[in-house]
């Protein structure tokens, strides 16, 4: 069986042994790298992201990342967000009261948690919704947490080129949205590659789908 090749976005963004070691482990062969033409023609591209919002807005238009997602998602390609590489995917997100624009696969703003105590860190419960194969075996499982800000909302309109999102939920002092599944586009708040076996199998799982 040959090994889907994975890239992952090189835009600066930290975190990135864990996700590549992550997907070394369930098989993937995995590059880092913000060439255009590998992360178009990849079997799957991640988008990791941690820190702030703003930051990886402005790391992301550096290296051209928003046409090449739109032009893998317009070909039907996969493409994986985590954590902040979830965030980015709505049309805003506010911190510290301001406003930065996202990459608009989604309408909806991330905004700060509601919640005394922030930033949300460590495993919480998913509500995942029926259907999923990303959760296929581990619905019942926690995963790995670490951010101040979500979507507190996700709606789509009606009619949208691919089959209806499926949208899975966790809770930290509010509802927010933990992943999504919307045809080739997918993405989870939490951090797979810190969610020990669970983590392991979600990604086991979307590789599946490439």
């Amino acid at each position: 069986m040959i090994s889907p090749k994975i890239v992952v976005l090189d835009f600066g963004s930290g975190n990135i042994h864990s996700v590549l070691s992550a997907f070394e482990e369930v098989g993937a062969t995995v590059e880092l790298t913000s060439d255009r033409g590998k992360a178009i023609g990849a079997d799957g591209l991640v988008i990791p992201g941690v820190g702030a919002f703003a930051t990886v807005m402005n790391q992301l238009k550096a290296v051209g990342a928003s046409s090449v997602i739109d032009q893998r998602l317009s070909a039907g390609k996969p493409v994986f967000g985590i954590c902040v590489g979830l965030q980015v995917m709505f049309e805003t997100g506010t911190e510290h009261d301001v406003e930065t624009e996202g990459l608009g696969q989604w309408p909806g703003s991330v905004t700060k948690l509601d919640s005394p105590t922030l930033p949300h860190i460590g495993w919480n419960d998913v509500e995942v919704q029926a259907g999923s194969k990303l959760f296929d075996g581990i619905s019942e499982e926690q995963f790995y947490f670490v951010h101040s800000y979500g979507a507190p909302s996700f709606v789509l309109e009606d009619e949208t080129p691919f089959e209806k999102p499926l949208v899975s939920w966790s809770e930290y002092g509010s509802r927010f949205v933990a992943a999504v599944e919307n045809g080739p586009l997918s993405a989870t708040q939490f951090h797979p590659e810190k969610s020990g076996k669970a983590g392991l199998t979600l990604l086991s799982n979307w590789i599946k789908t490439l």
